[in-house]
């Protein structure tokens, strides 16, 4: 049974409530990154599921390689290229700057693949119906195919998102100022880490949790359509 004094080790709620302002300083770049990063992310996956159905070597092999880089490897790893690494070779990035393209490119990879299965699954008569009535390839995919192909992946996708925003945590690595960040500064000055790491967690689990609500309103609406 842990004693009072262990107690006040493992958390301390003067300390939280003091520094939970400072820390707060940090959600901005939290959700302000997760949204921009997922955006350009889902583009970028829609551009490369494109690329592995493509018949054509050039843009299916590369799409390939691409995933198969962004999924072979740890995003701590990825980040720490572009913002450590690349200055070896005379590129440097801020650190926000390293954050939004090693962020994006690792959504793009990983959202391709989503993106590319939920169009695999509307039924082959779609498209043989869209071409009967003369519509071209982008035709059929813009007004028959990613409308439904939407509401297949929205439940993985989403699941990307709040992935995506536990994951701008690996930024304090590149010193970009987000809420894991800011909490590591406190922690160090108030030699209690534990406390720290404790409210962030908390932060976090709380943004999850009004994500996942919004979530689940979104597949109800687009779950309307369903055939």
């Amino acid at each position: 049974m842990m004693t009072d004094i262990e107690w006040d080790k493992l958390f301390n709620p003067q300390l939280a409530a003091e520094s939970l302002p400072f820390v707060l300083e940090g959600i901005g770049y939290t959700i302000s990154l997760s949204f921009i990063t997922m955006i350009i992310g889902l583009i970028l996956g829609l551009i490369t599921a494109m690329g592995r159905m493509s018949k054509r070597v050039w843009f299916r092999w590369p799409a390939r390689f691409y995933i198969s880089i962004i999924r072979g490897t740890p995003l701590l790893v990825q980040l720490s290229i572009l913002y450590l690494g690349l200055p070896v070779v005379g590129i440097r990035l801020s650190a926000i700057t390293a954050a939004i393209i090693g962020l994006s490119l690792n959504v793009g990879g990983y959202s391709a693949e989503t993106i590319r299965a939920a169009i695999l699954s509307i039924p082959r008569g779609q498209w043989e119906a869209a071409k009967s009535m003369n519509m071209t390839h982008w035709q059929t995919m813009r007004r028959i195919i990613l409308p439904q192909s939407v509401r297949v992946a929205l439940p993985p996708l989403a699941n990307t998102f709040l992935s995506l925003v536990k994951d701008t945590a690996l930024l304090s690595v590149i010193t970009v100022p987000e809420m894991m960040y800011q909490a590591k500064i406190v922690g160090g000055r108030s030699f209690d880490p534990m406390t720290m790491y404790i409210l962030v967690a908390a932060i976090y689990w709380i943004i999850c949790t009004l994500l996942n609500v919004l979530q689940e309103k979104l597949e109800k609406r687009f779950g309307r359509f369903a055939v």
